[in-house]
């Protein structure tokens, strides 16, 4: 026997508002995307004419092939790419091992270390900045400096000041701590049986269990590391290593901007977090509804 209840005159109005509120929804939300979409395809004089269209009447490649020739973009993207597959890697890698001692092994004031650790959330990113760029100037034997940190530029202006800060974040930790608590334990305690090490048994055994959580995390760490701007300003002055969402403002200058360029660069800058979302999305969702149940 189903325990369906009987489609009133009320619950088919209440449904059919509910999902056309959705539906209005998504189209709001979708349509700034699909403008720039358009725009990047139209030529000048379309762009810049008084008749609003969103499909282009005349389209042209124009605008994808100056944003690759007026400045150096593909260099720009190849930079963030590689910044964000890194800083992916790192936060998995670090965030799992921490996260697997935190759920697994027993040591003294474990849970004092975690409620520590988890009180860095409550703190806003822009209040560590000052702290962080002081500290990455002044690491020892880094960028010219003394033993003391002095003398040079320490990890200013590389790679390095990109994801080290990040390379264990706190919501990583978190996240792999709670996917860990939904394992059985008896897992760890057979493999320790056999003689398997520690870290064989977070690598061997639950790692390879946590491909939902680890997805999860993957997803918002490449895509905090793709559409950062504000720290890569802060800690990076040569151009050429300049990220993406840097040489978006590239086209801006003298006060004026080109305007088809920018949209087609911002087109191809979104591409990665879309193909990441569509291959990802089934353990995206997995790693979402597992992580909350703890």
């Amino acid at each position: 026997m189903t325990n369906t209840k009987p489609l009133t005159p009320f619950i088919i109005a209440r449904e059919s508002t509910y999902y056309t509120l959705l539906s209005l929804l998504a189209v709001i939300m979708v349509l700034p995307f699909l403008w720039s979409v358009g725009s990047s395809f139209k030529p000048d004089n379309e762009l810049f004419s008084d008749t609003i269209r969103l499909l282009p009447q005349n389209p042209t490649f124009e605008h994808y092939i100056n944003a690759f020739t007026t400045v150096p973009f593909g260099r720009y993207f190849s930079n963030s790419l590689f910044l964000a597959i890194i800083g992916v890697m790192s936060n998995l890698f670090f965030g799992s091992l921490a996260g697997y001692s935190y759920a697994r092994l027993r040591f003294t004031h474990k849970q004092t270390f975690f409620r520590l650790q988890l009180t860095s959330l409550m703190v806003p990113g822009v209040v560590t900045i000052i702290p962080t760029y002081i500290i990455l100037r002044s690491f020892p034997l880094a960028g010219g400096n003394d033993i003391l940190g002095q003398g040079g530029t320490g990890f200013l202006n590389s790679y390095w000041a990109i994801f080290l800060p990040g390379a264990a974040g706190t919501f990583a930790v978190f996240l792999m701590r709670q996917f860990f608590l939904t394992l059985p334990g008896e897992l760890g305690e057979a493999a320790r049986i056999d003689g398997c090490s520690e870290f064989g048994i977070f690598w061997r055994i639950y790692l390879p269990l946590c491909r939902p959580a680890l997805a999860t995390l993957a997803m918002f760490t490449f895509q905090g590391g793709w559409n950062a701007f504000l720290w890569p300003v802060i800690v990076l002055s040569d151009p050429d290593m300049w990220t993406v969402q840097q040489g978006l403002q590239s086209f801006s200058f003298n006060n004026q901007t080109a305007y088809g360029p920018l949209m087609a660069a911002s087109v191809v800058a979104t591409l990665p977090m879309l193909i990441l979302f569509l291959f990802a999305q089934r353990y995206f969702t997995q790693g979402i509804a597992f992580t909350g149940t703890k």
